[in-house]
């Protein structure tokens, strides 16, 4: 599953081998462990304990297993990454068929995506590493490109515009688990010291634009209200005469 350069060193996942179909089980005795009950345990302490968490000393204490065994199911926690990946990939509820409203279809789909990054908090961190596509993520690539079949755009462009949303649901999730996190730490102080400061910088006339911005009302609050904005204005931009 994992690639060896001139060197000895690892040059990286083989997508091949590590997609492959299952081979047949031999005689004998059954193994007593799957590739799937790894993934799930791995998936299930990074859900717990964060991403860094995840060793193959840990997994393999997590379904009773000698870490060096381990090593028989998946090589390496490269190729353990691209497992988890694929795997949380694959709890995308989308209908069987995009409507034909590509900018509706994309909208649930990033939501889609959203969600799934909330429930699993390591995956944005974790989708910069991955090196290959499997089965649950080729499923969902192949389901956003026929949503954007209408809008008349390439392949190219089509793959582009995959990447681009996700990178963007990404990162906003990444920035909304932050700030929950920051708000749960931060003192009531604290809080009352950012509201003085952003009153005070809301008068300064040094800075009218963004005293300007700070002090506009913000009609529907929230992390959903701002998802569904910011993910408009991506989307509405999306054209193909863009």
């Amino acid at each position: 599953m994992t690639r060896t350069g001139p060197s000895g060193r690892s040059a990286g996942v083989d997508p091949e081998a590590l997609w492959a179909p299952a081979e047949r089980p031999r005689r004998g005795r059954p193994p007593a462990h799957s590739r799937a009950a790894i993934t799930t345990a791995a998936v299930a302490l990074a859900d717990a304990e964060g991403l860094a968490a995840v060793t193959m000393r840990a997994v393999a204490a997590r379904i009773g297993a000698g870490t060096m065994s381990l090593y028989s199911y998946v090589p390496n926690k490269e190729t353990l990454l691209e497992l988890m990946i694929d795997h949380v990939s694959g709890d995308h509820r989308l209908p069987p068929e995009p409507s034909g409203d590509w900018h509706a279809d994309l909208r649930q789909f990033a939501h889609e995506q959203r969600a799934i990054m909330r429930r699993h908090p390591w995956l944005p961190a974790a989708l910069p590493a991955r090196q290959t596509f499997g089965p649950n993520t080729l499923a969902a690539l192949e389901y956003a490109l026929a949503a954007l079949a209408p809008a008349g755009l390439g392949g190219q462009a089509g793959l582009e515009i995959f990447s681009l949303l996700s990178n963007f649901v990404a990162g906003h999730v990444t920035h909304e688990l932050a700030q929950e996190e920051a708000a749960g730490h931060s003192t009531r102080e604290f809080h009352d010291a950012q509201a003085r400061y952003l009153r005070s910088a809301a008068v300064a006339e040094t800075y009218p634009l963004v005293a300007g911005a700070l002090t506009a009302p913000d009609d529907a609050p929230g992390h959903d209200a701002t998802f569904g904005r910011l993910l408009d204005r991506m989307i509405n931009g999306l054209t193909a005469s863009g």
